[in-house]
């Protein structure tokens, strides 16, 4: 919302977007993942380049999920819970930083021990509940900031100059041809992110996988209207008293123009945003250790019961290095208010994420590619891209990120025998299915059409 603040519309991309990616993990990936019958990305990784490639996929995911991805969601619902309802926890402390450090620590601590508790059908069932309270809560804030505002039709009159879906080539965080760069990485978050993935594999047909994923996708349009509107219709709001501090804008919204009671299913709507993404990455790196590390690697004659029991221990590990990088990124955020924040941190994920998509796509799309080759292709990314931010120190991460990801994908392309054929991309559980998926598609275009 801060950035919806700041960029208007535009920032509404990163989530209808996202539809792409949603259609791309349901009718490319995650068929060829219930084909081999795989637990982990890993392990489907390990089947086509090898057990090497696999291996390190699987760790620098580990490292990833249990620093920046933990910390920063538990960043975050500290840091609003904090400029919300501040007076009310003045009993953690006096200074704003030691009650969010303090947040930190309760909020990671209370998700980790449903997750360790129940795992993935603790963290499947909680998700429904968290929804309906993250949904309810979102409408509250947007009915509030245009009932303010005046209505819709005022975004169009007093902010125009932010109802841009498409922003000039030369913008510095959401030109439109990053929208390239968005297409790429959405195969890593939603085609190969073993937090979102998971419930497709855990799914009791393809058929079911398609369906949610689909469904998924068709919500993002309304997500995206509670994420980005409101943030829009505050700079309207405030044209003549901005924000000194952009990330301020969600918490400013329920503390200036909501009541009490409301507050409090807010607060709700906040925490279950949060929790829906902890538990997710406590499950998967409970399930990444177990499954791609413990077992094959330090005991491979472990019982079902030794591997459950060494991923919780994984959980009770990995909230230590979630708390500490919440922490570390809670110093920088203070040290940078008027940065929209989800943007640094966007730019630091996308040193790895590249690679990931890199192999990913090496494992489905290239016909025998060497294994050797897809090593190197993986760890290439990160060379390049502190190539391309000495020599082009003013291209936008995205765009930087898409060229980064075509060169390594390249190299690995090119010691394959080619591709799979591109007829064999597409699998459908059923016709009813295909028709579905090619609608959203023609929805996600019309779209962009109309905002053009």
């Amino acid at each position: 919302m801060g950035s919806a603040y700041l960029y208007g519309l535009a920032q509404a991309n990163l989530e209808i977007n996202a539809v792409q990616g949603m259609l791309m993990a349901a009718f490319i990936f995650v068929p060829l993942y219930l084909k081999e019958r795989v637990v982990t990305i890993t392990q489907f990784i390990q089947k086509r380049l090898g057990r090497n490639v696999g291996l390190a996929y699987s760790i620098v995911n580990l490292i990833m999920l249990s620093t920046l991805s933990l910390g920063a969601t538990l960043f975050w619902g500290a840091y609003a819970a904090d400029l919300v309802f501040g007076e009310y926890l003045e009993f953690l402390g006096q200074s704003r930083l030691q009650r969010a450090a303090i947040l930190i620590v309760l909020l990671g601590i209370f998700s980790a021990i449903y997750t360790y508790l129940g795992g993935l059908s603790a963290v499947v069932r909680t998700d429904i509940i968290q929804f309906a309270i993250l949904t309810l809560g979102g409408l509250v804030v947007l009915i509030a900031a245009l009932r303010e505002l005046g209505g819709w039709g005022e975004l169009y009159s007093q902010v125009p100059q932010l109802m841009e879906l498409h922003l000039p080539a030369d913008h510095p965080k959401l030109p439109w041809i990053a929208i390239g760069g968005m297409f790429l990485l959405n195969i890593n978050y939603w085609c190969a992110n073993q937090s979102v993935v998971q419930r497709s594999l855990a799914a009791r047909s393809l058929r079911e996988a398609q369906i949610g994923l689909m469904v998924g996708g068709a919500m993002k349009y309304f997500m995206a209207v509670l994420i980005v509107v409101p943030g829009i219709a505050l700079a309207g709001i405030l044209a003549e008293n901005p924000l000194s501090e952009p990330d301020q804008a969600f918490p400013y919204l329920v503390k200036t123009y909501l009541p009490a009671g409301l507050r409090g299913l807010i607060l709700c709507a906040l925490f279950a945003s949060m929790m829906s993404t902890v538990d997710s990455v406590f499950n998967s790196l409970a399930t990444l250790w177990s499954i791609d590390i413990y077992k094959p690697l330090i005991r491979p004659n472990a019982t079902d019961a030794q591997l459950v029991q060494a991923g919780r221990n994984t959980i009770l590990v990995t909230l230590v290095s979630g708390i500490l990088m919440g922490w570390m990124l809670l110093f920088v955020k203070l040290e940078n208010p008027e940065q929209a924040f989800t943007h640094t941190l966007n730019e630091l994920r996308y040193y790895l994420n590249t690679g990931f998509v890199v192999i990913i796509c090496g494992a489905a799309l290239v016909l025998a590619p060497k294994h050797r080759m897809a090593m190197f292709s993986f760890l290439l990314t990160i060379p390049l891209h502190l190539t391309f931010q000495e020599v082009f120190p003013d291209m936008n991460y995205f765009v930087r990120a898409m060229w980064v990801i075509l060169i390594a994908f390249g190299v690995l392309a090119a010691t394959g025998r080619g591709f799979r054929p591109v007829n064999d991309w597409l699998t459908a559980s059923d016709d009813e299915m295909k028709e579905l998926g090619w609608g959203l598609l023609a929805s996600l275009a019309v779209c962009h059409a109309l905002f053009w």
